[in-house]
């Protein structure tokens, strides 16, 4: 079948392992269940994979990708949940059973024709999303919205204050309407001026240069870039407040500014994707509230290529999907 696979891994110049083209079907396991795609969407995890984060050389080639939706082998329409562990392990929450993975990473993704997973992983679709817009929410809008809405400690019925670092990607974009939808200021940074405007137009109340002075200090910050702004986020909050941190593209090594965080008793809390129960509700919340994932580009499957080449300069605002 056709697919996007990592067929060896460079940590350099990651997309030399890619290959787009025909890759065998694996056996599906008892209890699991097959998936026609009909969307799927890039995220940063798939660059990883293609340096070797997480990929071994054994587990070559591995077909890419943790987004889709797509239609069950009963007809059913439904959204994947990319995440494969036991939620009895951990209390309800299969992010945190030890022997959890994502698809892509020791199971076959869903950049392809078919996908396979367990069948307590898919989520139905509702006729209110197109498949493009439901291919967008396993990964960057999961993550995003356990975040905002059950991380960042703001106030249920909004009122509360946010800052997102690094408007643009996906995470970013989608954090922005998830708490703009959620009744929250939001505050948001880039280097990019056509990135900052196009945030404002999403509904942000404030977009300044990366680094810059907010208005007020935060109740909580969005922290996905890591080192180059880390020591912003610290001072960017009122006593009291959190940084929800998923991510560290700039990389993890800033000063920890541990003298602030405990003078002013902040809060450091770590996120990770989401659980099976969190995606039903965040399909609900979009359904309530008519908020839509930004889609910067959407090819064909046979173009992932290009997709992939926009994803490693980061040009993109929004996501990337790609269809079947």
């Amino acid at each position: 079948m056709l697919a996007a696979a990592a067929v060896a891994t460079h940590p350099d110049d990651p997309l030399a392992g890619l290959a787009v083209g025909e890759q065998p079907e694996r056996p599906v396991p008892d209890g699991w269940m097959t998936v026609s795609v009909r969307a799927a969407a890039l995220n940063h995890h798939d660059l990883f994979s293609l340096r070797g984060v997480g990929l071994p050389a054994e587990r070559l080639p591995m077909i890419l990708g943790c987004d889709a939706a797509g239609v069950t082998e009963d007809g059913r329409e439904v959204i994947v949940h990319a995440v494969i562990g036991d939620p009895a392990v951990a209390g309800g929450d299969e992010t945190l059973d030890p022997k959890r993975t994502l698809l892509s990473e020791l199971h076959p993704g869903t950049l392809a024709e078919r996908v396979a997973v367990p069948a307590r992983n898919l989520v139905p679709k509702p006729a209110s999303l197109t498949w493009e817009e439901a291919a967008c929410l396993p990964t960057a809008w999961l993550t995003a919205y356990r975040m905002v809405i059950n991380r960042a400690g703001l106030p249920a019925d909004g009122g509360g204050t946010l800052l997102v670092q690094g408007a643009g990607g996906g995470l970013a974009t989608a954090a922005i309407l998830l708490a703009k939808a959620a009744g929250h200021t939001v505050f948001v940074t880039s280097r990019d001026e056509g990135k900052r405007k196009r945030a404002l137009d999403l509904g942000a109340d404030v977009a300044l240069e990366t680094g810059a002075r907010l208005p007020r200090r935060v109740d909580a910050v969005i922290e996905t870039v890591g080192a180059a702004t880390w020591r912003h986020s610290v001072g960017s909050l009122r006593p009291g407040g959190r940084i929800v941190c998923s991510g560290a593209t700039s990389g993890d090594g800033p000063p920890a500014e541990l003298t602030r965080i405990f003078f002013l008793q902040l809060s450091v809390v770590g996120s990770t994707m989401g659980t099976r129960e969190e995606l039903v509700d965040l399909v609900a919340f979009l359904d309530r509230t008519g908020i839509r994932p930004v889609i910067d580009e959407i090819r064909p499957l046979a173009a992932a290529r290009t997709s992939f080449e926009r994803l490693a300069r980061g040009d993109a605002y929004g996501k990337l999907v790609l269809t079947v």
